[in-house]
């Protein structure tokens, strides 16, 4: 058992239910497998299921537990901050592809 380490700048969502709530109410969590350690009260940069940087989002809770299925779970509670530009979200994803999502060499 171990936890796993979230880059301090990275907030992937892999539920688009999840993302539509943060964009549309300004609030919202996401879940993850695997005990995982997020930033609590850092701004980090959310990202789409595909890989699209979207808005800036603030980290209020992180919250690493194991559940009634015996499986290790992270629940993440984030504030939006701002949605990003067309332009900003351009740069980012591109950045974000190089660094962290792209081909492995």
């Amino acid at each position: 058992m171990g936890f796993e380490t979230e880059f301090n700048s990275v907030c992937k969502f892999k539920s688009e239910q999840e993302l539509y709530e943060l964009l549309e109410y300004g609030r919202g969590k996401m879940r993850k497998d695997g005990f995982r350690v997020f930033p609590t009260g850092q701004k980090v940069i959310a990202y789409t299921p595909d890989n699209r940087a979207v808005a800036i989002v603030l980290v209020t809770a992180s919250i690493a537990e194991i559940n009634f299925q015996d499986k290790e779970i992270t629940q993440v509670e984030l504030d939006l901050v701002r949605k990003l530009t067309d332009e900003e979200s351009r740069v980012l994803t591109a950045l974000a592809h190089e660094m962290f999502f792209g081909d492995k060499e």
